[in-house]
């Protein structure tokens, strides 16, 4: 039988301990422009720093190329701000595991935090290089991952320290864990999954899996013109994949078999180009114009998809209903949320991703019950996948 052992459980006084965090943030001009990452990691943080620990931070930014140092993913603001957050000393480490890295992991005192440079800065962090792993354990008596965002990942911070120290987990990447699982193995019900995003080929595997497990499936995004058209209609210029149309007739098939209801669009908001300013029309979901693409679910789909919402005791979102990142059409994707909002009876669990930027941009972030920080590993963790990043956290016990 295997466990993963609670940060509750570990010694903590006078000890280094390497974090492995996801301060994977936005940042505009040098300045982090959202610390959502950042405020989700500072229980973890906080604890140790209240027990007396020495607090080793380790995180990637954005794509660097892996060949070293790039001021534009540096996280020497992500150090700023987490300063801002915390009454603790933060220093930042120009390197990973270079010789300052080392310096300041041994100069640093109890109650002290120090974050280091970008882990992707070296391409030995993404191959899980067994240097770079060692090199890491180097810099501490103990492992933690907090970064749940990064646990479907099998990279050198995220599994392969994980085998060189006593390992625990962190206390959001231990929640985002139990409320996933929770929802999916013992959802109060009735359980409704919405799933929007541009694709069906990207979802196709939570599907799958929700089909068996949830009660409603909503689908919205670009995705819906796919099972639109599998359905014999016509979407005009909309977001297509053809080949998925059989899949997608499948899916409908099975959700239909197992006695899931999966509610698709009855109306549509399209526009003549992918423009904030294009002439729109609101038409039905079976007679989209040609030249005409869908850029959001219409009004009356939108009352249908509250309706069901507020039906259920589980809700599970992720994607979004339409681009909501333009005014024209962020309606549908703002029902939604706002439909999430008012279900107070319900557990409404947000599985990263845009989803937790449609919630943030309506300023609805407070109503939901849980905000998944790992859209990724939110979704592979929803069709079964172990996470590499989690597993490295299991010991036997006998």
């Amino acid at each position: 039988m295997s466990t993963i052992q609670s940060l509750e459980d570990a010694p903590l006084a006078d000890k280094r301990i390497l974090v492995r965090v996801d301060f994977n943030v936005p940042l505009e001009d040098g300045v982090v422009t959202d610390d959502t990452r950042i405020r989700a990691a500072l229980p973890t943080i906080e604890f140790l720093v209240r027990g007396g620990a020495r607090v080793i931070l380790a995180s990637h930014l954005g794509r660097p190329a892996g060949k070293g140092y790039e001021e534009k993913f540096s996280l020497a603001p992500v150090a700023g701000a987490l300063q801002k957050l915390i009454d603790a000393p933060v220093r930042f480490a120009e390197d990973i595991t270079g010789s300052h890295a080392r310096a300041c992991a041994t100069e640093l005192a109890p109650g002290e935090i120090l974050l280091l440079e970008n882990l992707r800065f070296d391409a030995r962090e993404k191959a899980c290089a067994d240097s770079f792993c060692k090199e890491l354990a180097a810099l501490a008596d103990i492992y933690v991952n907090d970064a749940f965002g990064t646990a479907h990942r099998a990279h050198a911070s995220t599994a392969g320290v994980a085998t060189l120290l006593p390992s625990y987990a962190g206390f959001l990447l231990q929640r985002e864990v139990a409320t996933l699982t929770s929802m999916l193995e013992n959802p109060a019900r009735p359980f409704t999954a919405i799933l929007g995003g541009s694709k069906v080929s990207d979802k196709v595997g939570v599907i799958d899996a929700l089909i068996g497990k949830a009660d409603t499936i909503i689908i919205g995004g670009g995705m819906c013109f796919t099972f639109l058209a599998a359905q014999g209609y016509s979407v005009g210029a909309s977001l297509k994949e053809d080949d998925w149309i059989a899949r997608a007739a499948q899916m409908i098939e099975a959700a239909h078999k197992a006695g899931v209801q999966l509610l698709l669009p009855c109306d549509i908001v399209v526009a003549d180009r992918f423009a904030a300013d294009a002439q729109t029309a609101l038409v039905s979901a079976d007679a989209i114009p040609n030249g005409m693409m869908g850029l959001d679910i219409g009004p009356q789909t939108a009352q249908n998809y509250a309706a069901a919402i507020a039906a259920s005791r589980t809700v599970f979102w992720n994607g979004p209903m339409g681009v909501f990142e333009m005014e024209a059409f962020e309606a549908g994707t703002k029902a939604v949320a706002l439909a999430l909002a008012d279900a107070t009876d319900a557990v409404t669990v947000i599985g990263g991703g845009d989803s937790v930027a449609a919630v943030n941009k309506f300023n609805l972030a407070d109503k939901m019950t849980f905000i998944s920080t790992g859209g990724g590993a939110s979704m592979e963790l929803v069709q079964g996948c172990a996470l590499p990043g989690v597993e490295a956290l299991k010991k036997e016990i006998s």
